[in-house]
């Protein structure tokens, strides 16, 4: 036998010697056939711990897949935490272990899908600016300032009062300032216990009147009369009652005006309807009614009639209006001209009582904001010179001649911004006498606190 195969042998049997002694595995295992070398496994001392070990990484390669499927059952179901679910041979694995895979997902998410993410996402207010209105121009900081999209800044718009100084924005009223600005609304209620209808005053010569004359731009004899304006008749019982802008067709005029009380209707209506048209209510009878001034164009519009009495011519007069943005004052400078050619010819046979809507506001001291007004209806120099043409012929403004420096003496207020209220207003309506006939005249009087109009009602006192 050669050397080695004795050596292999005795090598051999030495192992298996050891195995017998000491009941334990060889550490080099012996070959089995020649030529074939067998590789020798170390096997550790604690093989069953390797078993589970090995298990345990098993399981937790497959945890991912288990535990996104208990996620979804935990958000379903609401299940308690801690608890698992084997099914399979699946390990569910604790709660806190989910969490910490959920995270783990999220961080291996794209950059590029969580910077979509963020730019979908609201930027989240501070808490200082939660309730905070927002306001155009706002300004910015170092960081730039969020732009609300839910509300629209309101702009307070400032209103102009028309002839008013004042520019300033008024405050916001409160419900306790809605109640005791009722004051500031438009009246059409007049509280006639107020007013005394009656004059003691004497003329020149020294004596009492003993008759009235009253005259009343009612801006629509239908709506006027909706608004109570018959009561003001029944308690300033005027001898002659004359009427501008009824704005009413001889057809349409209400039977309780032609019946009202113990007048006598006399009516120059526009043939166009609800336009201009003048009335006169007269208690005594006049001589004569003469209607229109000789001039077909103007007297199609209604805007004159003539009443003639023993001692005196009454003209009622609702005068052409300038417009706006002066569309028609040529209109009203013709009427200038035919008009005070129409008065002097009656003059030249009795005094003449001129009363009405003349239009025209004659000095600064006749309306509130003169230097705003200069070019607008009612103020422009054309038409105040032609009235002061007028007057300079023959006539008196009785007003002003008892009451030459009264201020604050409007008969006319618009309707917008509470003109009436403030008292921005104008005095275009006027009681006009011959020279030769002042001495008759007692008083002129302006019913401011009279209601149902744009105009204020006037009344003349006079002795015949």
């Amino acid at each position: 036998m050669p050397p080695k195969r004795k050596a292999a042998t005795t090598k051999a049997a030495a192992a298996a010697a050891e195995v017998i002694e000491n009941g334990a595995e060889p550490t080099e295992p012996p070959k089995a056939k020649r030529g074939k070398a067998t590789k020798a496994v170390e096997k550790p001392e604690n093989a069953e711990e390797v078993k589970k070990t090995t298990r345990t990484t098993r399981a937790k390669a497959a945890a991912p897949v288990v535990e996104e499927k208990q996620v979804t059952e935990e958000e379903n179901k609401k299940e308690k935490k801690g608890k698992g679910k084997v099914a399979e041979g699946k390990v569910t694995e604790p709660v806190v272990e989910k969490k910490a895979t959920a995270a783990k997902k999220k961080e291996t998410k794209p950059k590029k899908e969580a910077a979509a993410e963020k730019k979908k996402a609201p930027a989240a207010k501070p808490k200082s600016d939660a309730k905070a209105k927002s306001t155009r121009g706002a300004k910015k900081g170092n960081d730039e300032t969020e732009k609300p999209t839910s509300t629209k800044s309101k702009t307070t718009k400032k209103k102009q009062p028309s002839n008013s100084e004042s520019e300033e924005e008024p405050p916001k009223k409160t419900r306790t300032d809605a109640k005791t600005d009722n004051s500031l609304q438009n009246q059409i209620d007049t509280d006639f216990s107020t007013i005394d209808f009656t004059c003691g005053k004497e003329n020149s010569i020294g004596n009492l009147p003993n008759l009235k004359i009253s005259s009343w731009n009612v801006d629509g004899v239908r709506a006027w009369l909706k608004k109570k304006g018959l009561q003001y008749v029944e308690h300033e019982k005027p001898d002659i009652f004359c009427l501008q802008e009824t704005k009413c067709s001889e057809d349409k005029i209400p039977d309780e005006l032609n019946k009202f009380m113990d007048y006598k209707a006399y009516w120059c209506s526009s043939e166009k309807d609800g336009y201009a048209g003048v009335a006169v209510f007269s208690k005594s009878d006049p001589i004569s009614v003469e209607y229109g001034i000789g001039n077909e164009e103007f007297d199609e519009e209604g805007r004159c009639i003539t009443a003639e009495y023993q001692e005196f011519y009454l003209v009622n007069v609702y005068v052409p209006n300038a417009g706006r943005k002066l569309v028609t004052l040529p209109k009203r400078l013709e009427w200038n001209t035919i008009f005070k050619d129409y008065v002097a010819k009656l003059d030249e046979r009795k005094p003449v009582i001129v009363c009405g809507d003349m239009n025209v506001a004659h000095n600064e001291i006749d309306l509130a904001n003169p230097k705003t007004n200069k070019r607008n209806a009612g103020f422009t120099q054309e038409e105040r010179d032609g009235f002061t043409d007028f007057l300079e012929e023959k006539y008196v403004d009785t007003y002003r001649n008892f009451y030459p420096d009264q201020k604050n003496a409007y008969t006319f207020w618009t309707y917008m911004m509470k003109a009436r209220s403030k008292d921005i207003g104008w005095r275009l309506d006027y009681f006009i006498v011959s020279k030769r006939f002042l001495d008759r005249i007692c008083d002129n009087v302006i019913r401011t606190n009279v209601y149902g109009s744009d105009h204020c009602p006037i009344t003349l006192f006079l002795n015949v």
